[in-house]
């Protein structure tokens, strides 16, 4: 979040002075308190500011990157999943192959007849599939996939950082959101590389805090 230069002099002034009032703020810049009003609001509710009934602002001693850092740590998956790209276990290589390439995406989530998640396929997966000699109309994509319990996955009240950090570490492009029903994992959504990367390119262009 850039500041301007008024909202600069009230950060400075409330961490030399604070706790101190609205109006003491107001008559330290020679301005009324109204004017001040956006403001102290942008600033107290971007995090740099704390505000007490009756008392009077306080400086958080937080900045401007440990303000982000903490809003980040809360994003959760259901606020920024997409929706899930799946095929049926009974569908062919070829299928699947078309429908990657239609949809344009890295990874395949394979589902049976409840909608619920049995294993994943991804670029890689299809292209060892091609280069062979069988035909790829008669071969199911269950025939190549990879199997629970070797997948991992994520829930929608999952931190976005930790699906990040999965993301990192088993060095995959994306990872299905589940919910636990009666018949298995059932997919709602995806969460992939691109998901995260759009998360932070829309905190810069938004100034976001």
């Amino acid at each position: 979040m850039e500041l301007s230069n008024r909202q600069e002099k009230i950060i400075e002034i409330v961490k030399n002075n604070g706790p101190i009032t609205g109006e003491h703020i107001a008559d330290k810049l020679n301005l009324t308190r109204a004017t001040l009003r956006p403001d102290l609001a942008i600033l107290t509710m971007a995090g740099f500011l704390d505000a007490r009934p009756r008392v009077g602002y306080f400086y958080t001693g937080k900045t401007g990157s440990e303000l982000l850092t903490e809003k980040i740590k809360k994003f959760k998956v259901y606020e920024y999943q997409s929706v899930p790209i799946v095929v049926n276990e009974s569908a062919s290589v070829y299928d699947a192959i078309s429908t990657m390439f239609l949809e344009d995406v890295g990874t395949l989530f394979i589902v049976d007849k409840n909608s619920c998640l049995t294993g994943v396929v991804s670029r890689k997966d299809l292209l060892r599939a091609a280069i062979g000699k069988q035909d790829l109309n008669t071969v199911p994509v269950h025939i190549i996939m990879t199997r629970m319990p070797n997948i991992t996955v994520c829930r929608k009240e999952d931190l976005l950082i930790d699906v990040a950090n999965k993301l990192i570490s088993k060095q995959i492009d994306g990872l299905p959101v589940v919910k636990d029903t009666a018949q298995g994992l059932e997919v709602v959504g995806r969460v992939t590389k691109t998901t995260i990367t759009k998360v932070f390119v829309e905190l810069i262009s938004d100034n976001h805090i």
